[in-house]
């Protein structure tokens, strides 16, 4: 089985201004010298976590759907973030899987309503599992972190990395670390949280804090990931699928299905 690298960028958002994020986007893709394999941008790249998605809401044939095509193709890899998007009268808040080639797309299913997004987003109602050399990979989005079901592994959505892209506060970043590290352990899944850096429109900070975790809750890199900053993991799937034999959990857990 192929090794997977995956990439992350955490940076700072300038509020509710697309030309700009992208522009800076573009100098830290291209600083990425090493091959890569998937790069992993923050929710709402383009805007921060904006609520004002009549005024900065795309089509899908938008500038910013655009841009990812282009990168992905000079980069040869795949580029995944979440952008405003807008289609048949309703607002999503939509993560964008695209390859150098095609896209899929899932809109984010738990809306933050401390930040009233329910009341101005549509919910998604159904997850993809998208596949990559090998690789079967659930990206999420933010505040679907905290619930376990949405993310849990079983046989009709089985997969071997879980990504969540997030605009997670500093002011409760001790449940996104906990939260990461649970979702990898219960699931035996490398798990990727990549959140942004730095104030919002609202004044709200965010520290960052993006991790790498592998199948048994263990951080990849020690160090503490504040600040702005690029970096490449190499991924192996032998490991994770012989903890998988060992310690054969998958078999024993429940069966649920989820009713939308």
């Amino acid at each position: 089985m192929q090794e997977l690298k995956v990439s992350i960028i955490q940076s700072n958002l300038l509020w509710e201004d697309k030309e700009k994020n992208l522009l800076e986007f573009s100098k830290k893709i291209s600083a990425i010298r090493e091959e890569t394999d998937l790069i992993l941008l923050p929710e709402m790249f383009s805007t921060g976590f904006s609520m004002n998605a009549s005024s900065l809401a795309e089509k899908m044939d938008g500038p910013s759907v655009q841009w990812m095509k282009k990168k992905a193709l000079e980069k040869n890899c795949i580029i995944t973030g979440s952008l405003i998007i807008e289609e048949n009268g309703n607002y999503f808040n939509r993560l964008i899987w695209m390859t150098p080639d095609s896209y899929e797309y899932y809109d984010k299913r738990h809306l933050f309503s401390l930040a009233g997004e329910e009341k101005i987003y549509k919910a998604g109602e159904k997850k993809i599992i998208v596949q990559v050399k090998g690789w079967r990979i659930l990206p999420l989005v933010c505040y679907d972190l905290r619930f376990p079901v949405w993310s849990r592994r079983s046989i009709k959505s089985d997969y071997d990395l879980l990504l969540y892209l997030a605009n997670w506060p500093e002011k409760r970043i001790y449940a996104w670390k906990q939260l990461l590290i649970a979702r990898a352990i219960e699931n035996q899944s490398y798990t990727i949280g990549l959140n942004r850096y730095g104030n919002d429109g609202n004044q709200i900070f965010h520290s960052g804090d993006s991790a790498v975790i592998d199948f048994m809750g263990e951080k990849m890199d020690k160090e503490r990931s504040s600040g702005e900053f690029s970096k490449t993991f190499t991924l192996s799937k032998e490991p994770q699928d012989l903890l998988r034999k060992q310690f054969a959990f998958f078999s024993d857990s429940d069966s649920f299905e989820i009713k939308l």
